[in-house]
């Protein structure tokens, strides 16, 4: 009986970083790459059209990531709620490239509003699925499988783009993101749900706590720091990630075949480096691991920056990208964990709503910044660059001057 839990066990903490692994399939072929390569260099949208629609899906999903999450906590149920907003992903997903730019936009925005909100409820399964002692190793599981999606992701585009077109690669991505999620959809269970139906007075009162959950994450100096630094870097992150296709091929000067076997190796350094990070969580803190990581993305930032701008040997670009793997391994491999020690037990759900409400008014921001500061006022995108380099700074001080090592958190 204690193997077969053991066994089950092992299949759903499986199935759940597969998810993870659709996941990034999704987020590298239709928010950082793909999708935004047709708009901007096929059908002639600019940066600001497309960061605004970025933006906006997000305000969206800002607004809505606090309810959601108080939800799940009252229901203590994520699993209809991921498997609902998943599912409708991938449906609107299939459509985009049709109709023209701006049609697909709009889709665009609606699909990113359904992905966001179903990371809601899967980070949310992260505890019930590890256990407190193993959220580091699972979490850095889900983070290093899950990078094979960006490697089947470009893998598509690399072998099928020439044959299908951008809006072939839009379908087949839809297709797979839903094939990787079902065993997610058929493995992993809530733990103790409650079956009550939703009603007015439940919404109501998970907006009332929304509210509790923010005064509480005010009166814990560290969990506030932690947060509004989080708000930066994810900022910064996000945002770069989003326009990597575009800034790698319109000024650093790479082909589209070039930065799809760019982006093959920062995802294959990201990969690697999340199982040693995850280890390394466990070991050493995830606070201590996150500034480490803070610290990778300053340098990568400015190498950035200054390759077009002092028009460096395109080396740096490929030390810089693979830097970027390694840090984004380690950043979302420890932030989770640290988010879970510092937050009330009983009230996880909500702080990973909050958690992901703050990140996502993190994309809201960064898009607009970069639109405006490239497009609008003519500054050009290394001087956005230079932006969120300043954010990533500030965070890193910020969770360098006001975190908590995880033995006192944990108590």
């Amino acid at each position: 009986m204690t193997s077969n839990r053991s066994t089950m066990g092992k299949i759903r903490i499986f199935a759940w970083s597969l998810y993870d692994l659709a996941n990034t399939l999704y987020f590298m072929n239709i928010i950082s790459l793909y999708f935004a390569l047709w708009a901007i260099n096929e059908m002639g949208a600019d940066d600001a059209m497309y960061g605004n629609t970025h933006s906006i899906s997000m305000l969206v999903v800002f607004l809505l990531a606090p309810i959601l999450g108080s939800l799940s906590d009252t229901f203590k149920r994520r699993m209809p709620f991921l498997i609902v907003t998943a599912t409708a992903c991938g449906f609107m997903t299939f459509f985009l490239g049709s109709n023209g730019v701006l049609f697909s936009l709009i889709i665009f925005g609606v699909s990113n509003i359904l992905f966001q909100s179903g990371l809601i409820f899967y980070d949310a399964l992260l505890p019930d699925i590890a256990g407190e002692e193993n959220m580091g190793k699972v979490g850095g599981l889900g983070i290093g499988i899950g990078y094979l999606g960006s490697f089947i992701g470009i893998g598509v585009g690399v072998f099928f783009l020439e044959h299908v077109g951008y809006a072939g690669i839009f379908k087949m991505t839809a297709a797979l993101f839903l094939l990787f999620a079902i065993p997610c959809f058929v493995f992993v269970k809530d733990v103790h749900p409650n079956k009550i139906p939703i009603s007015f007075n439940l919404v109501r009162d998970a907006l009332t706590q929304t509210l509790i959950t923010i005064r509480k994450a005010s009166a814990i100096i560290e969990l506030r720091a932690f947060l509004i630094g989080r708000l930066f870097y994810v900022d910064a992150i996000n945002t770069l990630t989003l326009f990597t296709g575009i800034y790698v091929t319109n000024d650093i000067g790479l082909t589209q075949y070039e930065v799809q076997w760019a982006l093959l190796m920062a995802i294959g350094a990201s990969m690697i480096s999340a199982f040693f990070w995850g280890y390394m969580v466990d070991r050493l803190g995830p606070r201590f691991i996150l500034k480490i990581c803070l610290g990778i993305w300053i340098v990568v930032f400015i190498l950035i920056y200054c390759i077009p701008v002092f028009d460096l040997h395109i080396s740096y670009f490929w030390g810089a990208i693979n830097l970027g793997g390694i840090a984004l391994g380690g950043t979302f491999a420890s932030d989770r964990p640290y988010l879970v020690l510092l937050a009330p037990k009983e009230l996880v759900g909500g702080f990973f709503g909050l958690y992901s409400m703050i990140g996502r008014f993190a994309s809201v921001i960064g898009p607009f910044i970069w639109g405006l500061t490239s497009h609008t006022l003519g500054l050009g995108r290394p001087i956005s660059v230079l932006v969120l380099l300043s954010f990533v700074v500030f965070s890193f001080l910020l969770i360098a001057k006001y975190g908590r090592n995880p033995a006192v958190v944990s108590k």
